[in-house]
């Protein structure tokens, strides 16, 4: 059974990125129409939420249409409606990018449970994995393979003393990300931020909507939410990004150093090989393993 909201979902904010202020709002739609954007702003056009719409960026996730609109810093939302088993969804937005909040998917993920999950008359279309799929960049790599449901094993590594090495894995079926990973903040590190800064980037950033380190020194009031913040929060974009394929995987994803460019080349390798994946109509007992099933208010960490 495919999901969508029962009513909408409005979020006013600013974009990490660019600082400007936007209003979006989630709105629900009917059986098989997928997630696409809409930029108000520019006569209503249309962006699919999609593997093949992905625009080349390194800091965040970025669709565009074919005339070259687009939509930036998408992940945290694609992860949220994933993690809430919602399949199909109009999303307004009146600027060129998701509003960052509190840098994480958790308040996507209370206002479409307040908001109320609708079933639909459809099957879900899941992708399943049938061989492994991997690409690399450097000494990072992404890395698809077969598994009964959507598992994330992710590992990072960084010089920074507070961050350090850090590894988890989680399988993802039901309510597992609005659990473990849905109120992880984006992080960064205080001489990226400083870079980013003089390149006009990261102009909506502050510390309350993103966990910045310096050395062994967390900046950021309150400090961590998590001692593995960092890496759950890398799952977490993995979980967004990985969205755009579709329809939920069934497979494990492992990333090592994978940001989203990588993770959208592993897409992009997975479907350009017809027999390394395969549509399937979801029976009960695939339906009962996806992400977002069963999901409820009491899954939200305590925090939000």
């Amino acid at each position: 059974m495919q999901n969508t909201l029962k009513s909408p979902a409005t979020f006013i904010g600013s974009g990490l990125h660019t600082g400007v202020a936007v209003r979006m709002t989630v709105r629900p739609a009917p059986a098989d129409h997928g997630i696409w954007f809409r930029r108000t702003d520019l006569g209503g056009a249309l962006i699919p939420a999609r593997w093949d719409a992905v625009a080349p960026s390194r800091l965040c996730t970025v669709i565009q249409n074919a005339d070259g609109v687009a939509v930036s810093t998408i992940e945290h939302v694609m992860a949220a409606l994933a993690g809430c088993g919602i399949h199909n969804g109009l999303i307004d937005i009146d600027g060129p990018e998701v509003p960052i909040l509190d840098g994480s998917a958790a308040p996507f993920v209370a206002a479409f449970l307040q908001a109320g999950i609708a079933g639909q008359d459809a099957a879900v279309r899941a992708i399943r994995v049938l061989k492994p799929i991997e690409v690399r960049e450097g000494e990072a790599v992404a890395r698809l393979e077969p598994a009964e449901m959507l598992e994330i094993d992710f590992s990072i590594d960084f010089e920074d003393a507070a961050i350090g090495t850090q590894s988890r894995s989680l399988n993802l079926a039901n309510g597992a990300f609005v659990r473990e990973l849905s109120d992880s903040r984006t992080f960064c590190r205080q001489a990226d931020v400083d870079v980013m800064r003089e390149r006009g980037l990261a102009l909506g950033g502050t510390l309350e909507n993103a966990v910045v380190f310096d050395g062994d020194r967390v900046l950021s009031p309150g400090g961590l939410r998590y001692a593995d913040e960092p890496v759950r929060h890398k799952m977490l974009d993995a979980m967004g990004d990985l969205a755009l394929a579709g329809g939920p995987i069934l497979g494990r994803y492992t990333g090592s150093r994978a940001g989203h460019a990588l993770t959208n080349r592993l897409l992009r390798a997975l479907f350009a090989d017809p027999e390394a994946h395969a549509f399937v109509a979801c029976g009960p007992r695939t339906f009962g393993k996806l992400p977002g099933v069963g999901v409820h208010v009491g899954d939200l960490p305590a925090r939000v």
